[in-house]
């Protein structure tokens, strides 16, 4: 073979490798730093350990479960590949907030069995609570679960979820600012998760900023679709609502004295049905999409372009005992069939 046939043929042949390696072995790299929510309220769902076949086979390995469920926990034992968020039930709060023993007794029951062959790495205390009647419990439960995992040396993290309702004020981002409730409630909590660098999860929704106006809000902005800066705030340029919303409440953590706290998106998505024209498939598969890129990619925000984002997409399935609309309708897969609601992974 001619010496400049052979190197492009030695080209063409890395091209192969290359494209043959993202496909087999680069599909599941890029799926594994992303997470799912794994929600139970649907009298239709398959059985967990049918499930937990779904994830290892588009390569999810972060899952986050509401609740300490046995079912679903029982199914994971022997797959600690994929990490597990435990959720702490909303009711189970005051109990956790009033004492040790009922931390201890929590813990034993929910968390201890599944140790050995359970990857749990976080757990978290409340569910939107702060700001809320509920708010007060979320540090005193936070602080006592951490005390204990400590004395067990285990490598479980605490945290709470709060959802962009703390913000009082959000538009530019910088001007972002926490509500006075979740000042008094939500600031303790931050203070005490920045001792040790602990993330705060957060729940950011664009879908649910641009429902609300639709008008002000373009789509291509609202699904990171658009290329071009949309919102100029200072030196700092957004092409998308996602980077603006996680920004923001950055910034209002900033203004109460707590600078560079780890975020982790503990939900974000898109509703395929329940709002007409502006939930669809398409539009769906196009935000979610674009969110597995952003993970993907390594990139951060314009204020944190240094810190790459980690997060779940909201939800594996669709759950009919949720309200009706959009909320049963944040499903990647139908949860009858298991199949796709739209291509993603």
């Amino acid at each position: 073979m001619h010496y400049s046939h052979k190197k492009l043929f030695l080209f063409f042949l890395s091209c192969i490798v290359l494209i043959f390696n993202y496909n087999s072995s680069g599909f599941v790299t890029a799926t594994s730093q992303l997470g799912l929510n794994y929600g139970l309220l649907g009298d239709n769902l398959p059985p967990p350990s049918d499930v937990i076949n779904l994830f290892k086979s588009i390569g999810i390995t972060k899952i986050r479960i509401f609740d300490p469920n046995t079912e679903v926990l029982n199914a994971l034992r022997g797959h600690k590949d994929i990490g597990v968020t435990v959720g702490v039930k909303d009711q189970d709060l005051a109990a956790l907030a009033a004492g040790e023993e009922a931390v201890n007794s929590w813990f034993a029951t929910n968390i201890e069995p599944y140790l050995a062959d359970v990857n749990i790495t976080f757990i978290t205390v409340g569910n939107e609570v702060i700001p809320g009647p509920m708010g007060p419990q979320v540090l005193p439960a936070v602080q006592s679960l951490t005390n204990l995992v400590k004395s067990k040396s285990l490598p479980i993290t605490v945290t709470t979820v709060v959802a962009m309702s703390n913000l009082g004020q959000s538009y530019p981002p910088s001007t972002g600012m926490f509500t006075a409730q979740a000042r008094e409630q939500l600031t303790p909590v931050l203070n005490f998760l920045s001792q040790t660098s602990t993330p705060i999860f957060v729940n950011i929704y664009p879908y649910l900023a641009y429902a609300s106006d639709p008008v002000n809000i373009h789509l291509d902005y609202a699904i990171s679709k658009s290329e071009a800066v949309v919102v100029q705030d200072g030196p700092l340029g957004y092409s998308n609502l996602f980077d603006a919303m996680f920004d923001t409440f950055a910034w209002a953590m900033e203004k109460e004295g707590v600078k560079d706290l780890p975020m982790v998106v503990s939900e974000t998505g898109w509703p395929s049905a329940g709002n007409g024209d502006l939930t669809t498939p398409d539009i769906a598969a196009t935000y979610n999409g674009n969110f597995l890129q952003h993970v993907v990619s390594g990139k951060g925000t314009p204020k944190r372009p240094n810190s790459a984002i980690q997060g779940f997409i909201f939800a594996t399935f669709n759950e009919n005992q949720k309200p009706a609309g959009t909320e049963q309708n944040f499903g990647l897969y139908n949860p009858v069939d298991m199949k796709p609601i739209y291509k993603l992974f």
